[in-house]
Order: C-alpha cells, then structure tokens, then sequence
C-alpha cells in the first residue's frame, strides 16, 4: 500500500433506505473496488510501476499506461473544493432532489465528485474539512462526503 495519507480503518455507514435510484456499473475489475466499499474499504488502483494512485479506479495507469496496477487506500478525509445543490435532476434522481454534490479534494491528492450528506445546521463552504462515508442502500453501497470537525 501506498503511504497517501490513507488509513485501514473502516468508512463510517449511513443506513440508506431502499435501492439505489442508479447502481453503477460493474465490471470484472471494478468489482474488487464495490466489494471492498461493501465491507468499508476506501481503496482504489495503483500503479506498480509509478507509484500513482487513479479514481476511479482503472485497468491501466492513465500516467504512464502501465498495466501493473494493484489497491492501495485512499485517504477517507480531505477538503471540499466545490460544490452545488440539484433542483433540476435527471429524471432517475426527482425522488431525491434537491440534493447536494461536490467534489473533495481528498489528503491523497485524488479529486472525487460525489454525493454530500447534509449535516442539520451547516452549510457548505469550499475548504471546509470532509470525511468520506458508505451509504448503504438495500441493493448496494455507494460513497458520498460529509463535513467533519477539523482534526
């Protein structure tokens, strides 16, 4: 495992209910990533040869297109870059909106969009502090960020 600020603990769990409104897709080799997310593993590839962590993860490394790539942890805490809150949402979504989505810059250098938590009380801003967690739907996880106190 790569050291990219990264940790073995477990992501915390949001008890979600019903399905997920869009399962993502899964191949042979994203299987290990939604399985991992299952059990609270927030992994993804890593090149064997440059040492560079990609998200999502990839077959092949997009740096130096090696083929050599493993899992490494990624860094569960990081820093909101930016974010929006959707009223007009694709049709699959109308049930949820309006709902926050942003994109966090995680402390292991990897940019991820994803779904934000609303925390009662708090608004968002750019630079506030982010943890990563598992939303547990009947049919599956996904991840998505919430703010967190800062260390």
């Amino acid at each position: 495992m790569n050291d990219h600020a990264a940790t073995d603990a477990p992501l915390p769990r949001i008890a979600m209910a019903g399905p997920r409104a869009y399962p993502p897709r899964r191949s042979e080799f994203t299987r290990h990533f939604w399985d991992g997310l299952r059990q609270g593993t927030w992994q993804t590839s890593c090149c064997q040869d440059c040492g560079r962590q990609t998200f999502p993860p990839k077959p092949l490394c997009p740096h130096c297109w090696s083929p050599q790539v493993g899992w490494s942890a990624l860094a569960p805490r990081g820093m909101l870059y930016s974010w929006t809150r959707i009223h007009a949402a694709p049709a699959v979504f109308t049930a949820e909106s309006p709902y926050p989505v942003g994109i966090v810059d995680l402390a292991s250098q990897i940019r991820v969009a994803c779904r934000l938590v609303d925390m009662p009380g708090l608004d968002f801003t750019p630079g506030m502090p982010m943890e990563m967690v598992v939303l547990d739907y009947e049919d599956g996880p996904l991840f998505a960020a919430r703010p967190t106190p800062s260390p």
